[in-house]
């Protein structure tokens, strides 16, 4: 759903932090997280299962992964038209 998104803080190394973002940017599409063989894998993907983007890290150096879902409430693009017969 469009607003779901992911937030990956990783160590960069030398004591420092960097974070990233992944973002459902358009209607009816949803962020997904995999994990194997010590990677993490984060993809925005479309209704049908198209794959728009993907980040991938390596597991050892995540130190947080945060999913933040999009609100119940659809956004205004994300509603269907009613057609209301006179």
């Amino acid at each position: 759903m469009k607003g779901d998104r992911v937030e990956i803080v990783i160590d960069a190394g030398s004591g420092t932090t960097r974070t990233y973002e992944i973002v459902a940017t358009r209607a009816g599409r949803t962020v997904g997280i995999t994990h194997s063989r010590g990677v993490i894998e984060v993809a925005e993907a479309t209704r049908g299962g198209n794959v728009v983007r993907t980040a991938r890290f390596l597991a050892n150096r995540v130190l947080a992964l945060v999913e933040h879902p999009a609100s119940n409430t659809p956004s205004a693009d994300e509603i269907a038209p009613t057609l209301r017969s006179a």
